[in-house]
């Protein structure tokens, strides 16, 4: 075993580590298919799209207004109690939705808020972790690029999951078997061990002796993290734009049935970016790489304006989507460097909503232009977009340049 893969292993393997990876993957289950579970279970009770998508919707909402404050809430008093309260509210109130409420009546629509503000906030907690347990700064890096190819297999594997849990009973009982889930991981990941540096560097961030007295809204008072929040969300409006005019342009030009394939190259074009190229990246400061791997980024939004084929397009995605995790992971990189340390959680929660909401943007942008402008448009805008965001993050490489907030470092 050699280059990524490798690295990966020695990550995972050291002290401390194994246990928080593999509750911290349990409990990020439901995040990347949630959404889409909602639109399946309020069908399957007889709704309409529309009520689906308000359902939906509401769930989404719910995450944006109850993220960040669970985030600060952590940051204040500890990962323990918040893991705790969302591992058992969750579940439960997706449970309620499923088997106690009707398509969009005021109860369920209430429970969907509530679900959506009790997300198990696995994706922040382990990032924050991995901010301050004792590894080297090399070793670092590779955990962010394990969190960002986490998330492409994430975003593959979990609503292949979903259609086989389907496969054996109805929409409802998967969500309910995928909240549970979700909720046992983050119930575990609150009761797994962390080095006692992590947990001094918790208490000293929950009580700090002294300094300024932490403000609202807390990480978005820093120019540098709000220059690096603005960059990924303006990076992430590609996605959304495109995740609207692959179907279309598939409907147009090949069979509509084999969208997910297509969509599964560009999640396996950056995955294998990830294990090929990620042995590399150590070898620069990520402040300097990062503009460079954002315009990489651009220049693979433009090979779809290439494809003339649900095939070559397929391999337009691939080939296009290598940079995508690489970016991801260099985004997380500079977030736990630039973020006061005794904000991190709550860094990182501003960092993924960011980027939901820049692939909302997106979409929305997308199903209003794809009609008139057709899937070329709307893969043009893109790219557009893309390079735009790259000026972006060049002309805020000095910002990126502060050196970390105090991580922990792996004893010599």
């Amino acid at each position: 075993m050699t280059g990524m893969p490798r690295r990966f292993l020695r990550l995972l393997t050291r002290p401390y580590v194994a246990p928080l990876a593999w509750w911290s993957v349990v409990s990020r289950l439901p995040v990347y298919l949630m959404s889409l579970a909602m639109v399946l279970v309020v069908r399957e009770q007889g709704g309409s799209y529309a009520q689906a998508g308000l359902v939906s919707a509401l769930y989404t909402a719910g995450m944006a207004l109850g993220g960040p404050v669970i985030a600060r809430r952590i940051d204040r008093a500890g990962r323990r109690p918040m893991l705790l309260a969302t591992g058992l509210v969750y579940p439960g109130a997706l449970a309620a939705l499923v088997w106690a409420t009707g398509p969009a009546s005021p109860a369920q629509l209430v429970l969907a808020v509530v679900a959506g503000c009790f997300l198990p906030p696995a994706n922040a907690c382990m990032r924050s972790l991995w901010a301050r347990l004792p590894l080297r700064d090399d070793e670092r890096e590779t955990a962010y690029l394990w969190e960002a190819l986490l998330t492409e297999l994430l975003v593959i594997g979990a609503p292949a999951m979903l259609a086989t849990l389907m496969i054996t009973g109805s929409a409802g009982a998967a969500v309910t078997v995928v909240a549970v889930l979700g909720g046992a991981g983050a119930v575990g990941l609150a009761f797994t061990r962390v080095p006692p540096q992590v947990l001094a560097a918790e208490r000293a961030a929950a009580r700090p002796a002294g300094g300024p007295a932490l403000g609202r809204p807390g990480p978005l008072r820093d120019p540098a993290l709000l220059a690096l929040i603005a960059v990924m969300a303006g990076a992430a409006v590609p996605i959304g734009l495109m995740t609207l005019a692959i179907p279309a342009f598939v409907d147009e030009h090949g069979t509509p049935g084999r969208t997910g394939f297509v969509y599964a190259c560009w999640g396996i074009g950056s995955a294998l970016g990830a294990l090929w190229l990620g042995a590399s990246q150590s070898e620069r400061p990520v402040h300097r790489r990062f503009p460079w791997l954002v315009l990489c980024y651009a220049v693979g939004t433009a090979l779809p304006l290439l494809a003339t084929s649900e095939l070559t397009l397929a391999l337009a995605l691939a080939v296009g989507g290598v940079p995508i995790a690489l970016v991801s992971a260099g985004e997380m990189t500079l977030v736990s460097t630039l973020a006061d340390s005794r904000l991190l959680t709550e860094a990182f929660t501003w960092a993924s909503l960011a980027t939901v909401l820049g692939e909302a943007v997106g979409q929305q942008t997308g199903g209003l232009l794809v009609e008139p402008l057709g899937p070329r448009g709307v893969f043009a805008l893109a790219l557009a977009t893309a390079l735009a965001t790259a000026l972006g993050a060049f002309a805020c490489r000095g910002l990126f340049t502060r050196p970390a907030a105090a991580p922990v470092t792996a004893a010599t």
